[in-house]
């Protein structure tokens, strides 16, 4: 049978129309060593700071020293199946993660990917984790008050929207309980939370979910963990990864906070990267930029101005301390960074004030700006006088005789510390706050005995809201406690107080 070159001919033509001469080309390096989480890479040379690029087994990675001869390259998994000479390839983009409301009860990694087993996350957004603080101009004064519903963080040390407030203290001393009470006090407001777990223990990240689920918390909020398990790299990267997903609310005219808790730990994973990729050691070996490391990331949080859209980003960075001394590297760089700092003290957090905040030592540097005007009128000179009393109860410990007016005046600071304590995951409402705190601050608890403090306040917020219901549906709606209100209040207060003491008396 012969061979009909029509029909090769025809073959031939199908075959070449087929045919697409495409020529890929991709920017690829060399591995010159590898080990301990760290890659040394050759031929990268138009390799971009914090690019994201990828090895043969698929371990993604991200560029941090650039140097003339070859480029340092941190690991996001596992170093194991990394070889000398294995071929390291561009991906020609910065290391980004999703962002958006597809993130909203979600559990990621710091880099978008999901942990929960809740399925993929399908996001439209992203954005690179490292980006530029919005500059001057862009800003708008810090007015708007962000409600903890902590009594003595509303009462006397006040963050507001945008604000960087700072939350220190020793190991167990109620930190991370002060951010979940902030969490679950933004129920049913525009407020979303991104909450950021750097170097915990996976059981601990895993038992503060399931507290949020439980409290209906999730629904608003965001997880970002990178355990102690985790390395280092993603662990450094945790923290801007949660500002990213918060910028996207902050640029779109929406409200978001970012906690992370805690940067002792990201300081931590850093130094143990810059010391391996041959970073000159400083002061306790941190590298020299170390306070650049937490200054771009606190920079980021804003109140956005009208223009732009009035958005803003809220950041509540955690320090944890040792043996209660602020004045360490770390602690000093990010006290003078913030805008204020919460301390809470292992001594009174033993003795039992809980939050065992210390007075003295916390402030709010935006301070009444961004309270609101129903807390100002009655919280106006509750912080001095606990300053006082915490003076004179040192002093009266050396057993010196004291007047009448001194025994008062501890008398009144012990029942406010008393009204201050609170229980955790109990965040309380603005009109409850204001309602205790005028009725210590106007001396309707001096007659009644400590141990019944905690009795009182638990009946009175139930009296107040069923006979004069006008006084919290009022300051809800106004955020203010104006004249009439103050005397309604004050006849309310007073009419409980009454009927308080008399019920004791009968018992």
């Amino acid at each position: 049978m012969g061979i009909d070159t029509n029909e090769v001919s025809w073959v031939i033509e199908e075959e070449i129309k087929k045919f697409e001469g495409k020529i890929s080309l991709d920017s690829v390096g060399h591995v010159l060593q590898v080990g301990d989480g760290i890659a040394k890479v050759y031929g990268l040379d138009e390799a971009m700071m914090s690019e994201l690029v990828e090895f043969p087994n698929g371990t993604k990675g991200m560029v941090l020293n650039l140097e003339a001869e070859s480029v340092g390259v941190v690991l996001f998994g596992s170093d194991q199946e990394i070889k000398e000479h294995d071929l390291v390839k561009r991906t020609g983009k910065v290391v980004s993660v999703p962002v958006g409301d597809a993130l909203l009860g979600r559990v990621v990694n710091p880099l978008g990917v999901p942990l929960d087993g809740k399925g993929p996350i399908h996001s439209e957004f992203i954005r690179p984790v490292e980006s530029p603080a919005p500059n001057v101009v862009e800003r708008s004064p810090v007015n708007e008050p962000l409600m903890t519903g902590v009594k003595s963080i509303d009462a006397m040390i006040p963050i507001g929207r945008g604000q960087r407030e700072l939350i220190i203290g020793d190991r167990q001393t109620g930190k991370t309980t002060i951010i979940l009470d902030t969490i679950l006090n933004q129920k049913d407001t525009d407020m979303h939370c991104i909450y950021v777990a750097i170097g915990q223990k996976a059981s601990q990240i895993s038992q503060i979910v399931s507290l949020l689920e439980q409290h209906g918390a999730m629904e608003y909020t965001t997880v970002v963990a990178a355990t102690s398990a985790d390395p280092a790299p993603l662990q450094y990267l945790a923290p801007y990864a949660g500002a990213a997903m918060g910028e996207y609310y902050l640029y779109n005219g929406k409200n978001a906070i970012c906690f992370y808790d805690d940067l002792s730990k990201h300081a931590q994973s850093y130094r143990q990267l810059a010391l391996l990729l041959r970073r000159p050691p400083g002061r306790e070996a941190y590298p020299g930029d170390i306070f650049y490391l937490h200054s771009r990331l606190l920079e980021r949080a804003a109140k956005l101005n009208n223009e732009l859209g009035g958005g803003s980003l809220t950041a509540i960075p955690v320090i944890e301390t040792q043996a209660g001394d602020v004045a360490t590297y770390i602690p000093t760089n990010v006290i003078s960074i913030t805008d204020g700092q919460i301390f809470l003290e292992s001594d009174l957090f033993y003795a039992g004030v809980r939050p065992a905040i210390n007075v003295s030592l916390s402030a709010s540097r935006v301070g009444g700006k961004a309270q609101s005007k129903a807390m100002k009128r009655v919280a106006q000179s509750l912080r001095l006088d606990l300053a006082q009393f915490r003076e004179l109860a040192a002093f009266s410990q050396f057993g010196s005789e004291l007047d009448d007016a001194t025994k008062a005046q501890l008398d009144r600071g012990e029942r406010m510390v008393e009204i201050l304590k609170q229980g955790k995951l109990d965040p309380l409402s603005l009109a409850r706050q204001v309602i205790i705190i005028f009725a210590g601050v106007k001396g309707f608890l001096d007659d009644i005995p400590i141990e019944d403090i905690r009795s009182y306040e638990e009946e009175l917020y139930p009296f107040v809201e069923k006979n004069y219901r006008s006084i919290p549906d009022a300051i809800f709606e106004t955020k203010d406690l104006n004249e009439e209100n103050a005397k309604l209040l004050e006849e309310a207060v007073r009419k409980f107080t009454n009927d308080f003491k008399q019920k004791r008396r009968k018992d």
